[in-house]
């Protein structure tokens, strides 16, 4: 099998394992990475808890994200690998645990407030295709709830102007502020106001904007980006805040004392941060959720798996245990695209400059072949000498005394014609013995000189040969690096085209 198609089949088995890994495979494995929490001080087996996945952020991308127009075609493909990486995420890591319940932290979409309506209802279409929304394989009876985030209805100073916003948003996803029950926990959703719960149950307050924390608060080892401090922006005319990176000091202090929450959950960040949160009644843990989409700014996605004490003993005084949660990573859908680009740069180089004869055709490997064999020849031909010493022939010889002596035979060599005989230069020169002694003399019958490049040198036929000779080569070895491609393309492309859609198509 010549060296470029073996080249060729190599480059095949390595971009097809790098699809099905990169397409495939690293979804299974942040699925086997991760599993449902558990805590070893809770009253009840962890199978008996409400089992949540948690999901923040996932901005689906629309005309505003860019600035391009809905028809351009950037847009059009930067949403279907972000709409597509999402679905696969969802459908391929987080729905294998099946979850009890699954709870969306806002932000459903990128441009919410000012879409038109026609914009908004396309991007609520995709937004219930990618989490399986309208499919027979999410089971009904598994609930699903949703929290209203900047990007979906704007702020305040935008509800003034635009009120539609609200009624079309709380028309599909249910109102902004209401609580709901998973297990024996209580989880309050607030929008700009909050419900009082049950005090009896732990209860677990939702919020898309952060709560309070001073700024350059460390947000522990899951962030990889710099720490966003407090920004606030007001909008004219004292329509009030326009945006805003935290609630006020005010708010939260209100948000915790009133609810007394054990655990809070928050995204609006796109990066992971826990902080802790000093109350009168005691440490409250806040979890900012990373963003879901790779395209948002992290190149960490992630989502979370809550599990919350089971409705069965109302006597359990261990609340903070009912509610334990684990922060899961997707795969690193940025890092797969840059190892498919750099994969193609490195497939390209080795079609391109390969040898033909392959790596024994390289000037240093044949320096390195002659060495070697340079080597043995010259191991082998002592070996040679020291056993014709050994295997001479002896005679036995007697002195005037009588004594015995052995004497090796002289054994007589006839010079052979091709030790007398060795090429010089261009032309032949044969070795004589002549009156007892060796010595080297040209024979004008042996003597080749080949003058036909310098005489045709002159006139530039041989230049013109050459070049020509080049040209073909050049075209030879571009011909081979695209019957390489299409080879590899032909093989390649249809198991990636099939990786990609079998995530998009509804089932």
């Amino acid at each position: 099998m010549q060296s470029a198609t073996r080249l060729t089949l190599l480059l095949c088995a390595a971009w097809a394992a790098a699809l099905l890994y990169g397409e495939m495979g690293a979804y299974w494995a942040s699925y086997l990475a991760c599993s449902w929490p558990s805590s070893s001080s809770s009253s009840s087996p962890p199978n008996n808890h409400v089992k949540v996945a948690v999901v923040a952020d996932p901005q689906l991308m629309d005309s505003t994200s860019l600035g391009l127009p809905s028809s351009s075609v950037a847009l059009q493909a930067a949403e279907f690998y972000t709409d597509l990486n999402m679905r696969r995420s969802f459908q391929s890591t987080i729905l294998p645990f099946k979850p009890d319940v699954v709870l969306f932290l806002g932000d459903h979409f990128d441009g919410g407030p000012y879409m038109s309506d026609e914009e908004w209802q396309e991007s609520l279409f995709r937004f219930k295709h990618i989490f399986s929304l309208n499919e027979q394989r999410t089971k009904p009876q598994i609930p699903v709830y949703y929290l209203s985030g900047n990007h979906d209805i704007g702020y305040s100073a935008f509800h003034s102007v635009h009120p539609e916003v609200l009624s079309r948003y709380e028309k599909e996803f249910g109102p902004r502020n209401y609580q709901f029950s998973a297990g024996k926990v209580d989880f309050v959703v607030v929008d700009a106001q909050t419900l009082d719960g049950n005090a009896s149950n732990p209860k677990v307050l939702l919020t898309h904007i952060p709560l309070y924390r001073p700024d350059n608060s460390p947000c522990g080892p899951h962030r990889s980006s710099p720490i966003i401090n407090q920004r606030v922006s007001y909008a004219a005319l004292d329509q009030g805040i326009a945006y805003q990176n935290y609630l006020t000091k005010e708010t939260s202090d209100l948000l915790l004392s009133l609810l007394k929450p054990v655990l809070v959950l928050s995204g609006h960040d796109h990066d992971q941060c826990t902080v802790v949160h000093s109350t009168p009644f005691g440490p409250v843990t806040e979890y900012t959720l990373g963003t879901i989409s790779w395209q948002q700014g992290n190149l960490y996605p992630s989502f979370m798996l809550l599990s919350a004490g089971p409705k069965v003993s109302q006597n359990s005084t261990d609340l903070e245990h009912e509610v334990v949660t684990n922060l899961c990573f997707l795969p690193k859908q940025t890092h797969i695209y840059v190892w498919y680009i750099c994969q193609f740069v490195v497939t390209i180089l080795l079609l391109v400059f390969w040898p033909t004869n392959g790596l024994s055709s390289l000037p240093y490997m044949n320096t390195f072949v002659s060495f070697m064999r340079s080597v043995g020849a010259e191991l082998l031909s002592r070996t040679k000498e020291k056993d014709d010493e050994e295997d001479g022939e002896y005679d036995m010889i007697f002195d005037a005394e009588g004594s015995m002596h052995l004497v090796k035979k002289v054994v007589a060599k006839t010079p052979s014609a091709s030790s007398d005989s060795r090429p010089t230069g261009r032309g032949s020169v044969v070795a004589r013995a002549t009156a007892g002694k060796h010595q080297l003399e040209p024979d004008s019958s042996s003597i080749h000189v080949d003058m036909g490049s310098e005489m045709t040198s002159e006139d530039g036929g041989k230049l013109a040969r050459g070049s020509k000779s080049r040209v073909r080569k050049v075209l030879q070895r571009l011909f081979r690096v695209i019957q390489s491609i299409v080879v590899i393309a032909a093989l390649n492309v249809p198991l990636y085209m099939m990786l990609l859609f079998k995530d998009w198509i509804d089932r």
